[in-house]
């Protein structure tokens, strides 16, 4: 990247320095004053930009549809939706910049949404007037445009015009410096009612989102099979985790706008443990690696799929036997899962499974029956100690500021989406399990569309029995 050396500061036509850019205030010593011929020239030369008048993109209509709903929630009060802003990453460099969940949902704006932007909901007499305030495009004859590292053109690339923004999403659009603020506005996060509701908004997802959701499945199955067929060259790597990661990296980026969260590659007994994203072990034969992963498209949406594959190709014995476990209760939490039933109720489903396959192997000091009573039980919990199910979006844990009787003890509906993931994990250091179960960790997660049917699997063409994997694997690498 363009060292901060040679990064400039704002001056006036004298060439004196008056104003500096968005970086740390330690870094300004380092900077370079503009000489006077660039300053005498830099606005001048420049072709004309367009404004281009492109039909609403397809999010639009749907982005619509939900700010009236919210609207109808919340008559009278005047909403405000930021995007958000960069955070810092190190001194002056920044993360790159994602919206905030609720204010894309609102808009339709993705992975092309600007920092800093603002919707805001203007209650009238009929409802709302919705306004999009976003940074507008600088003059080529003002500071901004060649000085500003942080928003400048010249240093990050040409930002929409507001008219641009206006056509694309079909919401009016005004500057970011005339948004105005009062004390009695509803601001997300600040104000749990709206907080909440932007969260209950999503349980239920339109026809858009579920086709971004399928387009994140697909793409993920894609990183999925990057992964297998790049095996030799994991194995051979000492920190064969990270070329996991890599490896998924790329698709992620290639075909959407990146992970929907930290890649998880957990190889032997890192596996056990549940969000293990150091991913700096290596990969060895004779181990099982869990693979947890989903790509984000560009509206966002992401999936969240694991599978927990076996290195040298084929399962022993034991890793069978607990991988299939864990198979045994997804499909029977899936079985579950249908409309009317209560969210709970799938998670439920899985841990009978699951108590009663620890209990099998004797390692429960009760009956698995007794493991499964609410108030004194609990104890197979030791080697599951997740849920089974989250919703799934725009956020990789989607809705998760609804309120628990819309949640957990919800009831599911034709157009949600969650996942199924149980999993067993047996920690390395565990006494209380034979000593060829220990090291061992095993998840199976797929992402469920709920229909008036019943269940959709979108992610079932993404290998799931024992066999299936080592056919894939095999394929794959021979």
């Amino acid at each position: 990247m363009t060292t901060s050396e040679t990064e400039p500061t704002a001056t006036d036509t004298t060439g004196t320095a008056t104003a500096e850019t968005q970086a740390p205030a330690e870094n300004t010593n380092r900077r370079q004053p503009f000489p006077q011929g660039f300053l005498d020239t830099i606005s001048e030369g420049w072709g004309s930009r367009p404004e281009t008048t492109t039909p609403p993109r397809d999010a639009a209509r749907f982005a619509a549809a939900r700010r009236e709903r919210l609207s109808r929630e919340f008559r009278g009060r005047r909403l405000v939706i930021p995007a958000g802003s960069l955070k810092q990453r190190s001194n002056d460099t920044d993360y790159p910049f994602r919206a905030h969940s609720a204010f894309s949902h609102l808009t339709g704006w993705g992975s092309d949404a600007v920092p800093d932007s603002v919707l805001v909901f203007e209650p009238t007499a009929e409802g709302h007037d919705v306004t999009l305030y976003l940074r507008d495009r600088a003059d080529r004859t003002t500071a901004e445009f060649y000085a500003d590292a942080s928003v400048g053109e010249f240093w990050i690339g040409p930002r929409p015009a507001l008219a641009d923004v206006a056509a694309d999403l079909g919401v009016a659009t005004a500057h970011l410096a005339d948004v105005e603020l009062r004390a009695d506005d509803l601001v997300l996060e600040a104000d749990p009612d709206l907080t909440r509701a932007v969260s209950e908004l999503r349980l239920t997802k339109d026809e858009y989102e579920i086709e971004q959701m399928r387009l994140a499945v697909a793409a993920t199955a894609r990183g999925f099979d990057d992964i297998v067929a790049d095996l030799p060259r994991i194995i051979a790597t000492p920190r064969g985790e990270r070329v996991v990661e890599g490896v998924f990296h790329l698709r992620a980026r290639t075909d959407g706008n990146g992970e929907g969260y930290d890649t998880i590659a957990a190889s032997g007994p890192h596996a056990c443990y549940l969000h293990w994203t150091r991913n700096d072990g290596p990969v060895v034969p004779g181990d099982l690696i869990l693979v947890d992963a989903g790509v984000e498209v560009d509206s966002l949406y992401t999936a969240d799929i694991t599978r927990t594959l076996p290195v040298s190709g084929r399962f022993t014995e034991i890793q069978r036997r607990i991988y299939e476990t864990v198979r045994e209760a997804a499909d029977t939490a899936f079985a579950a899962a249908r409309p009317g039933v209560t969210f709970r109720s799938v998670h439920e489903a899985a841990m009978t499974v699951i108590a009663a396959r620890v209990a099998e192997w004797g390692l429960l000091p009760v009956t698995a029956d007794e493991a499964l009573d609410a108030d004194r039980g609990g104890q197979h919990r030791r080697y599951m100690v997740h849920g089974t199910s989250h919703h799934l979006g725009i956020d990789v844990h989607d809705c998760a500021q609804a309120r628990r009787e819309m949640y957990y003890d919800g009831i599911l509906e034709p157009g949600m989406v969650f996942t199924i993931e149980p999993g067993l994990y047996f920690q390395i250091d565990d006494l209380t399990v034979p000593e060829e179960y220990r090291g061992i960790g095993v998840r199976i997660e797929d992402d469920i569309l709920m229909t008036e049917s019943g269940p959709v699997n979108l992610s079932a063409d993404i290998p799931r029995t024992a066999d299936e994997l080592e056919a894939w694997i095999a394929r794959a690498t021979s």
